[in-house]
C-alpha cells in the first residue's frame, strides 16, 4: 500500500494512493499515527480494503501532508554515504552518527521551504527514510525488518552555519520549520523490490546536484534498527532518515552553494515518488 495524508496543514486526513488516484480512508482510519501502527493498523486497513468499500476520491490538486502524523521522534543518521564523507572532508564513521530533527520540522512533500531567520547557509539533502511499525527495544539485526512499516522520500534540510559554526550539536541546524518534508507517500515494504538498490536524485533550479543509489549506504536499515534500539526505544510511527549521498551544497568546490529565496528544489526516488519545494524567505 501507499499511504498518504491530505488536506489543510494541521487538519490532514488519511488516504491511500492507487495508481495515480487518491482515495479518502478516514471512514476506516483515524490517522496514520503511533496508535495506528501500534494497533496493527496496516493489516486492519488491508482487510478493510479487501472488502471493497466505496471510497471517496480525492482531487489531485488537494495538498498532501506528511504521510505520517507527528511522531514521537525523527532520528537521522549522519555521514552514511562514503562519498559524502569525502566531499565534506569527514572521516568515514565506524559507528552510525545519530542526531535528531525536531518534530515541528515535519511538513508536506510539496510545502514551501522557509529559509530560517538569519540563515546564510541553508542546504539540501535527499534521503531514504523509514517508519517504525512497532515498539522496538534491543532488536536483533536478523529480526529488524519486522519493525519497519515502510519507506518514504525525505529532504533533510540543514542550515550549515547553525549546524557547524554555532557550537554544540548538529540539531540546531536541522530542526527548523519545514526542514523535513516527507513523502509524497509512505510505501509499505511489499511495494519496494529492493530497498538497497533505489536510484535517487535531487535538482536545484533544474540542475542536478545529487544522483546516487541506496546501494551506497554504509549502514543498512536492519543494522540501523538494531543499533538505534540499543540506545532508545523506537515507537510506532517514529521516522528514521538514513543519510544523504554526495552533492550537497556544502560540498561543492571551490565555493559552496546555498539555497536562496525563489530557488526550486526537486527530488525523487524510484518507487517512492517525487517532491518539490520552493524556497521562501522567513516572515513573521
Amino acid at each position: 500500500m501507499k499511504l498518504i495524508r491530505f488536506g489543510e496543514a494541521g487538519k490532514e486526513k488519511p488516504g491511500i494512493l492507487i495508481g495515480e488516484k487518491r482515495f479518502d480512508v478516514s471512514s476506516i482510519v483515524t490517522d496514520y499515527n503511533e496508535v495506528f501502527f501500534e494497533e496493527n493498523g496496516l493489516e486492519k486497513l488491508k482487510k478493510a480494503l479487501d472488502s471493497n468499500p466505496v471510497l471517496p476520491e480525492v482531487d489531485a490538486d488537494v495538498r498532501l501532508g506528511s504521510p505520517v502524523a507527528r511522531p514521537s521522534k525523527i532520528i537521522c543518521i549522519g555521514l552514511n554515504y562514503v562519498d559524502h564523507c569525502v566531499e565534506t572532508n569527514a572521516p568515514i564513521p565506524t559507528e552510525p552518527i545519530i542526531f535528531f530533527k525536531s518534530t515541528t520540522s515535519l511538513c508536506g512533500p510539496n510545502d514551501d521551504l522557509i529559509i530560517p531567520k538569519n540563515s546564510e547557509k541553508t542546504d539540501w539533502e535527499i534521503e531514504l527514510a523509514f517508519v517504525v511499525g512497532k515498539k522496538a527495544s534491543y532488536v536483533e539485526e536478523s529480526e529488524a525488518l519486522d519493525y519497519v512499516a515502510g519507506y518514504a522520500l525525505l529532504n533533510d534540510y540543514s542550515e550549515r552555519a547553525f549546524q557547524i559554526e554555532r557550537g554544540g550539536q548538529w540539531a540546531k541546524g536541522k530542526g527548523c520549520d519545514t526542514f523535513a518534508p516527507l513523502g509524497p507517500f509512505l510505501a509499505t515494504q511489499d511495494e519496494i523490490a529492493d530497498v538497497n538498490n533505489i536510484p535517487m536524485w535531487l535538482t536545484v533550479n533544474g540542475k542536478k546536484f545529487q544522483n546516487s543509489n541506496t546501494s551506497n549506504l554504509v549502514f543498512k536499515i536492519p543494522f540501523l534498527v538494531h543499533y538505534l534500539s540499543q540506545f532508545m526505544t523506537l515507537l510506532p510511527g517514529d521516522i528514521i532518515s538514513t543519510g544523504t549521498p554526495p552533492g550537497v551544497g556544502l560540498g561543492i568546490k571551490p565555493d559552496p552553494i546555498y539555497i536562496k529565496a525563489g530557488d526550486v528544489i526537486e527530488l525523487g526516488m524510484d518507487g517512492l515518488g517525487n517532491s518539490k519545494q520552493i524556497a521562501v524567505a522567513y516572515t513573521k
